[in-house]
């Protein structure tokens, strides 16, 4: 089995986990390839969330599913701890697990697409002014936002920057995108859940330039009368998963609620 590796550089706890987890996939004659050209099995990503991210980016390209080991904090997006190093590397050779797909989101600007897990974010570049952002849904004008950004996010996005702005927490198996205002000065400043197959454009409407960011990565910018549009991905991300532990235990165990 081919095995793909994404670990956070600089971090020493991560370098050194990524050393015993190649040593534990050699011992099971496997092997971890380290050129581009070589399509892996399996991503395998080491650190937080945005390890992941990047690991997510990699298995979307080849088509196979990724995994996540969490050495960060929160850790919504991985699968396993790493005291389970024995235990994942033996079940993901010996091909004991699940797949569950993952929507993706993609923002298409001048015909230009990226593509993302957790979400598209149209946010200020001057941070002292805020952006005018007019949104139409599938074809229908919606409203006008006066805020420092918006973002759309999918369900497996919704943990993450949408949650801080306010917006709810969607388990991952639920196709909706989900719509959330930053620091709006509108009159409307709440979440909107939308089916997955909504098409959102947003288009600036004030000579303010704004920013899309895709994951994190930079889209491009928006000028005064320019649109992206965000929908639902071409293609989902492949997750491993072992067990059945439901998302409200998740979210529990993440936030340590009683």
């Amino acid at each position: 089995m081919k095995f793909a590796l994404e670990t956070r550089a600089g971090r020493p706890a991560a370098m050194e986990f990524a050393e015993r987890l190649v040593a534990e996939i050699e011992r099971h004659e496997s092997e971890v390839v380290v050129d581009l050209e070589t399509a892996p099995d399996i991503v395998v990503a080491v650190g937080g969330d945005g390890t992941m991210l990047a690991a997510v980016r990699r298995s979307i390209a080849w088509n196979v599913p990724v995994l996540g080991f969490n050495l960060g904090t929160l850790g919504f997006l991985t699968e396993a701890e790493a005291s389970d190093l024995e235990m994942v590397v033996t079940r993901l050779v010996g091909k004991d697990f699940e797949v569950e797909d993952r929507m993706t989101v993609a923002a298409t600007i001048g015909g230009v697409t990226a593509l993302g897990l957790n979400d598209v974010v149209v946010e200020k570049i001057d941070t002292t002014r805020l952006v005018n952002l007019d949104v139409v849904i599938d074809g229908s004008p919606f409203t006008t936002y006066r805020a420092d950004g918006l973002v759309v996010a999918t369900p497996t996005g919704s943990t993450a920057y949408s949650f801080s702005a306010g917006g709810p927490l969607v388990a991952p198996g639920v196709d909706v995108l989900v719509m959330t205002p930053v620091a709006s000065h509108s009159l409307f400043d709440r979440s909107l859940v939308l089916p997955g197959s909504s098409k959102i454009d947003v288009t600036v409407s004030r000579d303010r330039l704004v920013k899309v960011n895709v994951d994190k990565c930079d889209l491009g910018e928006l000028a005064e009368g320019e649109t992206v549009r965000i929908e639902r991905g071409d293609r989902p991300a492949h997750f491993v998963t072992f067990g059945t532990t439901s998302f409200p235990t998740v979210v529990r165990d993440k936030f340590g609620l009683n």
